[in-house]
Parts: structure tokens; C-alpha cells; sequence
């Protein structure tokens, strides 16, 4: 007797429902079924939809549910872990056409909004109303509300506004069967039942598709931003200066360092007077009325600490070569990066241990580092083969056991997907582990929304 394949489920359902908004194949399917992560799909979807409204989302997932259908979920496709990859005879549901800003409101400083409005694009209506949303992932042009939920995304303003998860105020979120469920509240306070809200952020998409948000707005500080860039000797003087910085009486909006090699690379790509004798740069910066006070105190403490240099500026010039590195590390070719996490208090020592690491292999290591929390994004160069790939992975995998070592996490904001699902039980013991999947079995009997991936 010869196995058969199973017959893959009837489509009608679906197709009734979205009409032209489902795609069974071709170059529309192929699109939805990558992100931007080095993993590739296991095969090709049964279909991808793309929902407008939650009751959308919710029949989608019912269909799913009742066929034992695996559903992958993405939003503009910008994760580098891998969540949102195809399963071969999957459901892709793509959330980027709900990308409606439903209400800000400025008096209670929230914002309502669809799970796929791109994050600058919302930052920008907040803005209108002297508000912005804190949030700064370095794709944020790009990436949507919901996907930085859904992976509780970190950015470049984290050291004073913190991760995603500390805007999030109320979410709505379609169940595996697809059951509708509200989470939070509008209320700065509310103690109300369990935190589901915190559950869902950084799931992705583990326990239920976030189709809405409500969000918090901060007001934009007065005054004219003030930015610093110092260049130091080594990356160990930068990160010591770090630690200063961190410890001192006066928190940057953004603290960001770049090593010699990472300088190197971006000024290859655009050239703007980088400095180019090896230095590695701290480029942080300051907002409110005291922000030239404060930029000038610590400019002083990066001299104090051996900066060659420091330049102050006003506004946001002096980030652009932050900003850079992402588009210019893609410029130079095949790399194999990751997303690590350590103290603060640990960045001089991390530094050193990636440059031994990188001597033990004989592999050129570039990082750049969102400093001020103390998250690491180490790239490794590899040469374009399979022999290449395989061996700056297993650079990878002695960084990320370097980052445990210090006290640290194998992911500060990237997530685990399917790139780190390997590493999860080098940090997560046996019983942490299944309490997790617990939690997902009852939030998905059938365990259909992005399995093995995330938890």
C-alpha cells in the first residue's frame, strides 16, 4: 500500500468570502509567503487572504479551525525570524489591507488603529496633534502596528520610552476558532482579571491574530533635539562610556553604537564624513529645553571616558548614519546576523567576547547596538554558499551563548520564529517551557496558528 496525500480542504468557503482578496498561487502568493529572515518557506501555501475587518479575520481562522489548516500571519513582511513564512498547504492572512486609523484622541492621548498601519504613518497623525507614538523600530516606515505587537518590537527610543509593550493600552484579538476577544482598557489604570493584554504582546501570533490596537501617545517634548556623536578607540571605551551614560542623572531619547567595522561599511555606502581610522561611535540624543545642557554634559563624559571626538548637532543629522546601517550591511553582500540582549552594565565585556569570537573563527564580525538597553545586532560576514551560511551560524550560536553567559537573552526584539527556535532551551528551563505550550494548547486545541515557531 502506497501513502496517499490528504486531499487539501474545499476553498469555496473563502472564496465566497473574499472574492479577489484570495490568492491561490502565482507571484501575489509567492510575495506573502517570505519575510525578510535567512529561512526560506517549508512549500507552498493552499491560499493567502487578506482580510479587511476583524469578522474577516474571525471567519478566515473558523474556516482554518474546522479543516486543521496551519495559519501563518503577517503583516508587511519585515520580521527577520521567520514567524510569518508560509506552511506548505497553509492559509497565509495577510493583515496589511486593515490599515485604518480609527481615532486619535489627544485629550486621553490614545490612538485606535487597525493592526496594519505602517508605525511612522501613524507616528506622523500623532504628530499633527503635538503627539507622537514612542515606538521606533529602525523599519518603522515599513513595519505595522501589528506586527511590532505581535513581536513587542524594540527601536532606537527604547532606552526612555521602552519596548512596544509599554504603549499598548487594549487589544483586539481573533482566537485559533475563530472567537473574538477584547483585551485592556482606555484607562491609565485597570486591574481587572488576568493581563491578557501582555499575553498577547509579543506572542507572535502564537495565540491569536491582533487585528486592532489602542495605543498610547506621548506628548513631543519642546525645543530643538540635540544629538551627539563621539568616536572612541576601541568599542570597549564606547560601551564604558555606556554604562556612564546610563548611570547618570540625565537619559538620552536615543543612545546607539556603532563598531569600526560597521562605520566602515556605511560610510562605503554613502559617505558623509564618517570618521575613518577604526573608531567605533556612540551617537545618541537629547530632547526637551534641557537638551543642549544635557548633550553638552554628556559629550563631556565621553571625553571623560577617551572619545577622540564629539560633535553636537541640532536635530536628527547625526542619525542618519544610524539609520544606514540596515540598507548598507545589505548592500555588502550574503550576512548572517542576530539579535542578542545583555546588562548594560556588560556591554564593554560582550564587545570583547565577539572579538574573540571573531578571531577564533577567522570570520569578520560587524555590530551595531540600540546601547542604551544594552541590545546587540552582531552581523557576521559569510561568503554566498551553503559551506559559508553553515559556518557563520555556528559564530551565531557562540554570540547568543555569550549573551547568556553575561546574564543576557538570545532575543531583545527581534522574537524567535523559526530562525531561534533551536535556541529557546538554552535560555527557557524544561518547566518554563511547558507552561508556555500549555497556555498555547488552550488557546488553540488544534494548533493550527503558527506552530513550531515562537513558544
Amino acid at each position: 500500500m502506497h501513502a496517499t496525500t490528504p486531499a487539501a480542504p474545499p476553498t469555496n468557503e473563502l472564496q465566497d468570502l473574499f472574492g479577489d482578496r484570495m490568492v491561490t498561487g502565482g507571484a501575489e502568493l509567492d510575495r506573502v509567503s517570505r519575510d525578510e529572515s535567512r529561512a526560506m518557506p517549508e512549500g507552498s501555501a493552499l491560499a493567502a487572504v487578506f482580510p479587511e475587518s476583524t469578522e474577516e479575520v474571525s471567519a478566515a481562522l473558523g474556516w482554518a479551525n474546522r479543516h486543521g489548516v496551519k495559519v501563518s500571519v503577517r503583516g508587511t513582511g519585515t520580521g527577520v525570524s521567520g514567524g510569518a513564512l508560509a506552511y506548505a498547504g497553509g492559509l497565509v492572512v495577510s493583515l496589511e489591507r486593515m490599515n485604518r486609523i480609527m481615532l486619535i484622541d489627544p485629550v486621553n492621548r490614545l490612538a485606535e488603529v487597525q493592526a496594519g498601519v505602517i508605525n511612522a504613518e501613524l507616528d506622523r497623525a500623532a504628530e499633527d496633534h503635538g503627539l507622537f507614538f514612542a515606538p521606533d523600530p529602525a523599519s518603522a516606515e515599513i513595519s505595522t502596528i501589528g506586527g511590532n505587537i505581535a513581536t513587542n518590537a524594540g527601536g532606537l527610543r527604547c532606552i526612555s520610552h521602552g519596548v512596544t509593550r509599554d504603549s499598548v493600552a487594549a487589544l483586539e484579538v481573533v482566537l485559533a476558532d475563530g472567537s473574538i476577544l477584547r483585551t485592556g482598557a482606555r484607562t491609565l489604570k485597570n486591574v481587572v482579571g488576568l493581563d491578557l493584554t501582555s499575553l498577547f504582546v509579543g506572542s507572535e501570533g502564537t495565540l491569536g491574530v491582533i487585528t486592532s490596537a489602542t495605543v498610547r501617545l506621548k506628548p513631543i517634548a519642546p525645543g530643538i533635539p540635540r544629538t551627539f556623536r563621539a568616536s572612541f578607540p576601541t568599542v570597549e571605551d564606547a560601551g564604558r562610556a555606556v554604562t556612564a551614560i546610563v548611570n547618570g542623572a540625565q537619559t538620552p531619547e536615543v543612545l546607539e553604537l556603532l563598531d569600526a567595522r560597521s562605520v566602515q561599511i556605511i560610510e562605503t555606502y554613502k559617505p558623509s564624513g564618517l570618521p575613518a581610522d577604526g573608531c567605533a561611535l556612540l551617537i545618541g540624543q537629547f530632547t526637551g529645553l534641557q537638551a543642549e545642557q544635557a548633550a553638552g554634559d554628556t559629550a563631556q563624559l565621553c571625553r571623560e571616558h577617551g572619545a577622540r571626538e564629539v560633535v553636537i548637532a541640532e536635530g536628527d543629522s547625526l542619525l542618519e548614519a544610524r539609520r544606514l546601517a540596515n540598507p548598507a550591511l545589505n548592500a555588502q553582500g550574503l550576512r548572517v546576523s542576530c539579535d542578542v540582549a545583555v546588562p548594560v552594565g556588560e556591554l564593554a565585556e560582550v564587545f570583547r567576547g565577539i572579538e574573540r569570537i571573531a578571531e577564533a573563527h577567522g570570520r569578520t564580525i560587524s555590530v551595531v547596538a540600540h546601547a542604551g538597553d544594552g541590545n546587540l545586532h552582531p552581523t557576521v560576514e559569510a561568503e554566498d554558499t551553503p559551506q559559508g551560511h553553515a559556518a557563520a551560524e555556528v559564530v551565531i550560536g557562540d554570540i547568543t551563548r555569550l549573551a547568556l553567559e553575561l546574564g543576557g537573552t538570545i532575543s531583545g526584539e527581534h522574537g524567535i520564529g523559526l530562525v531561534k527556535q533551536a535556541e529557546l532551551p538554552w535560555q527557557l528551563d524544561e518547566a518554563t517551557l511547558h507552561a508556555q505550550q500549555m497556555i498555547k494548547y488552550a488557546l488553540d486545541r488544534k494548533n493550527i496558528l503558527t506552530p513550531g515557531r515562537g513558544i
